[in-house]
């Protein structure tokens, strides 16, 4: 047995991986897959983005300037 409280809780006396540190590190590697394909997803990049919002705002600054002429 080793002095390691690491190695003592995850590996049994004969070095065999318990079960609770295989489902541990399976639900995390679940956990970053999971997370790795919600942020993939979002494929808008910060500069589309911007351009979106800047192309609204002129759009609507050019819809309240057609409303005040009465066009």
């Amino acid at each position: 047995m080793t002095d390691d409280p690491q190695i003592q809780g995850d590996y049994t006396e004969d070095g065999v991986p318990t079960f609770d540190f295989v489902r541990d590190k399976i639900e995390h590697r679940s956990a970053v897959a999971e997370g790795m394909t919600e942020l993939s997803g979002d494929t808008t990049s910060v500069d589309e983005k911007i351009a979106e919002r800047d192309k609204a705002a002129k759009d609507k600054l050019a819809e309240i300037r057609r409303s005040l002429h009465g066009e």
